[in-house]
């Protein structure tokens, strides 16, 4: 059994409220050995969606409640790390070394390599490629814009023969 986590670490799946960034929340993650590497595609929108959340956190870290499975989905620049609230800190599967520079398109998926370090592993990755979208979308859909906003009115420019 995992040791427990530091002693201030918060319970983000059970946060009231959803939208959770690395400013506002520090935790600590662990990794047992690699039980496999593998290659996958991630579908455009979804890591676009992550990069859209990235780009926009203070800290340049987000973390994506993912209620339905009861996991945590960290996301930074590098890799997204998934944790189970039944193993607190400990990873259990993470999407590493992006390669979006291998698509010719923004609508083409982006290879990226799953890396499952828990046995019960391979059955989340089935289920993050239905729920963790639907997440991600939840915390994008909430986030409001903070700064100010301004209307610009354009006058119709007036045609030289009128």
């Amino acid at each position: 059994m995992p040791p427990p986590g530091p002693a201030n670490e918060v319970d983000a799946l059970h946060a009231v409220d959803a939208i959770v960034y690395a400013d506002r929340m520090d935790i600590t993650c662990y990794r047992e050995a690699e039980l496999t590497r593998e290659p996958h595609t991630l579908p455009a929108a979804v890591y676009n969606l992550a990069k859209h959340l990235i780009a926009r956190s203070a800290g340049g870290v987000v973390f994506v409640p993912i209620r339905s499975m009861q996991y945590l989905a960290i996301l930074d620049r590098e890799e997204f790390v998934f944790v189970d609230n039944q193993y607190k800190s400990w990873i259990e599967v993470a999407w590493q070394h992006f390669h979006p520079q291998a698509r010719t398109s923004l609508e083409d998926p982006v290879p990226y390599e799953a890396v499952i370090y828990h046995p019960d592993g391979f059955a989340t990755m089935r289920r993050l490629m239905g729920e963790f979208p639907r997440a991600m979308q939840l915390l994008d859909d909430r986030e409001q814009p903070d700064g100010p906003a301004k209307v610009l009115k354009f006058e119709k420019r007036r045609s030289p023969e009128d």
